[in-house]
């Protein structure tokens, strides 16, 4: 596999691009707005500048990996001639599912189709295709480029020679994959997911403020960064959805989200991206305070 379309620029899609592209793929990027594109190219520059200024890499090295990237608003064309797929766009059922059905119809017979969902059953999005033997789940984690994990996912009918084969990739790309199988949340997010809203409970009940529990989980249990800082840093509204996802896979209520963290999402405070969640991130990352709502 030498030749990789990555779908949807946001986050998680450019982290993935730079990623493969700085392994020396030939990255084609695909996003419906020309302007997200635009945003995730200067994005990945900006990181690769930093990785430049830390003597990790060279000029030459960035130019290279730029010059790996190719951006399509056509996705006809732009997985025309690829070896895999990275389906990375917004954590919605429906959407996944007709981004795929259509990706079955556009790419040859023999191209893997791979999905960076965080939750949704890797089943499900195969049987929107004609392929599912070689539909897998690559969850990687945020930042790409930084963080060494990918879950490989396998799902009901995924075959060995995919999985082996994704595995493989995987460790071209510098990452440490883990191979799990398809339910709800896979290990990442069914055991982070649970965590971040028990802190969230504990919020909503009064029994500490915000820097208090992410104090607590941070030098008491050697965790890089508190609970509720980490779900700013996901977004709320990607907590709040991959909490749906396991509650209603599993029917069980100890998966609920928190009336809190609804009540946010349903207000539009959703943490780093909209400059405001359990903290306000106007004055950047380096200078984060409590929001004003809890204080």
């Amino acid at each position: 596999m030498k030749n990789i379309a990555v779908i949807g620029a946001g986050t998680m899609g450019n982290g993935i691009a730079h990623t493969f592209a700085q392994s020396g793929f030939n990255v084609n990027l695909i996003d419906i707005s020309q302007a997200s594109l635009d945003r995730a190219i200067a994005t990945i520059s900006k990181n690769l500048d930093r990785m430049v200024a830390k003597e990790k890499i060279t000029e030459s090295d960035k130019n290279t990996t730029l010059g790996n990237i190719t951006t399509f608003t056509d996705m006809d064309k732009g997985v025309a001639n690829v070896d895999l797929v990275v389906e990375a766009a917004t954590e919605n059922v429906d959407l996944k599912l007709n981004i795929f059905k259509s990706l079955d119809a556009a790419t040859k017979p023999e191209v893997i189709l791979a999905s960076n969902t965080s939750s949704i059953s890797i089943t499900k999005i195969a049987a929107a295709t004609s392929r599912p033997d070689k539909v897998i789940g690559m969850h990687f984690m945020n930042p790409v480029p930084i963080m060494k994990l990918v879950e490989i996912i396998r799902g009901y009918s995924t075959s060995n020679e995919v999985t082996n084969n994704i595995m493989e990739l995987s460790k071209k790309l510098g990452k440490v994959p883990v191979e799990v199988n398809d339910y709800p949340g896979f290990v990442a997010n069914r055991i982070l997911m649970p965590m971040i809203n028990e802190a969230i409970i504990t919020l909503h009940e009064g029994v500490a403020g915000v820097e208090e529990i992410d104090t607590v989980m941070k030098l008491g249990m050697a965790h890089p960064m508190g609970p509720l800082q980490l779900a700013d840093f996901i977004g709320l509204d990607v907590c709040l959805s991959i909490l749906n996802v396991l509650y209603e896979g599993f029917g069980n209520p100890k998966y609920a989200p928190c009336p809190l963290l609804v009540n946010m999402v349903t207000a539009g405070k959703l943490g780093i991206k909209s400059g405001e969640g359990f903290y306000s991130w106007t004055h950047g990352t380096k200078d984060l305070i409590v929001s004003p709502q809890f204080k």
